[in-house]
């Protein structure tokens, strides 16, 4: 296989609007002669509690049971692990989907991969992210990956043996820091988290609370993503314009593919005689296959802007009539929670965290209407349709435990907490039952 390159740039310290101190903080972070300050974690299997490690430079005993752990966890074969090297964001976030596609791309027979990450315990934004290899092919990477290590810079790689002890090691394949040459550090076992580590990074990374933040995003992007300055535009077009004064209520329909938002939301329409919008708006839908090809924090910053703008469209219709929203931000947080969370639903953030609070800056609706159908409905209505599904909506389809997740962050979302509807029944049970609650909660 071989890593892309991406080409290091200053960050554009002159166009952000906030301080410097934090991106300063965050280099500090990222300094790797720190790593025996770092806790590691493996998602070996996704339905069992990730495997937790640290690093020490001297040998530290370990139980046996420990080490048998250890050993059963990290398997046969050599072992290799890669971990992004970049300070800059939008470049640390380019480097590891490049690094994760050429890795299911190109490994050989024999060798398999699983993601990994390591962190700072409760520092926010220390998540450095990376894969844990175990090669039992034919042929030994470390020739390659070292070479493309130095060819590039775009991932630390590191080798793991097992001495006669028992215990592991780990050593870097190769280093241009004189200081750090090829330290030997040694594994220990970590005690898990309170929390899933994953929560330590989603806060305006996954999902943004602040227009200002998702903005940021697409500024320090714009020279590889011209794209990105055409959408600031629309942005900034629309904001400037839009007024507000209290209103009409706001209805906002959510709830996955094929759970009946779409037949909803015209009979609502009708029978209120109200506006209909979708999320994200019309007006970008030109740049939406661009930004779905990107990392998750552009495509997530991108997907936010969009929430602004819907908001917008919403504060200008609801003077005149009530507004019926085919999705908002419920959707877009919860997709994003559910993906930046690996594993169990027991990974999420816990009920009340921060995490499900509503952005302090964006129009909130005034009923929120959750549809679940159950999987064997839902499926049966998109294979009846026959529509192009997204990747999150395919992963939906074939991966439960990923659907367990949107749905319970879906639930978990406060201040406006969703109203969970059976959507099961027939359409027009389904709109006389949302007709009540509208009508009950909103006094239409």
């Amino acid at each position: 296989f071989r890593f892309s390159v991406i080409k290091p740039r200053l960050p554009r310290y002159a166009t952000l609007r906030s301080s410097t101190a934090p991106v300063m903080a965050h280099r500090n972070i990222l300094r790797w002669a720190h790593w025996h300050s770092r806790v590691f974690w493996v998602e070996f299997d996704l339905k069992t509690e990730p495997l937790y490690f640290a690093l020490s430079l001297k040998p530290t005993d370990v139980g046996d049971e420990q080490l048998s752990a250890l050993s059963r966890a990290f398997g046969s074969g050599k072992l290799y692990s890669l971990h992004v090297n970049c300070d800059d964001r939008i470049q640390r976030a380019k480097s590891y989907a490049n690094l994760k596609k050429e890795l299911c791309r190109d490994l050989p027979p024999g060798c398999d991969v699983v993601e990994m990450a390591s962190f700072l315990p409760e520092v926010k934004n220390s998540v450095v992210r990376g894969f844990f290899l175990r090669d039992n092919s034919v042929a030994s990477l470390a020739e390659r990956i070292s070479h493309q290590v130095r060819q590039t810079g775009a991932a630390r790689a590191f080798s793991y043996e097992r001495d006669e002890h028992g215990r592991y090691s780990c050593q870097e394949l190769w280093s241009a820091r004189a200081e750090e040459a090829r330290a030997r550090y040694y594994v220990i076992p970590a005690a898990s988290p309170e929390r899933h580590p994953s929560e330590l990074d989603i806060m305006n990374s996954d999902v943004f609370y602040r227009m200002e933040e998702a903005r940021r995003v697409l500024e320090e992007c714009s020279d590889t993503i011209p794209e990105s300055k055409a959408v600031l535009e629309i942005v900034d077009h629309q904001l400037e314009a839009c007024r507000y004064e209290e209103g009409f209520p706001i209805i906002v329909l959510e709830g996955l593919d094929a759970t009946g938002k779409t037949t909803l939301t015209e009979s609502l329409h009708k029978a209120l005689g109200a506006s209909l919008l979708k999320s994200p708006p019309q007006c970008l839908a030109p740049f939406r296959e661009r930004f779905d090809s990107e990392p998750p924090l552009i495509r997530r910053a991108f997907y936010a802007l969009g929430n602004y703008l819907t908001a917008a469209q919403i504060r200008e219709e609801s003077s005149r009539a009530p507004v019926i929203v085919d999705r908002y931000w419920h959707s877009t947080a919860a997709y994003a929670i559910a993906t930046a969370v690996s594993g169990r639903v027991e990974n999420l953030p816990l009920a009340g965290s921060e995490i499900y609070a509503w952005p302090a800056d964006l129009l909130q609706p005034s009923l929120v209407v959750l549809l679940t159908v159950n999987p064997q409905e839902r499926l049966r209505r998109l294979r009846h349709r026959g529509l192009e599904k997204t990747e999150e909506e395919t992963q939906l389809e074939i991966n439960q435990l990923f659907r367990q997740k949107v749905d319970e962050a879906y639930r978990r979302i406060r201040n406006p907490a969703c109203v969970v509807v059976d959507a099961s029944p027939a359409p027009d049970r389904v709109l006389h039952h949302v007709l009540s609650l509208i009508r009950s909660k909103c006094g239409l």
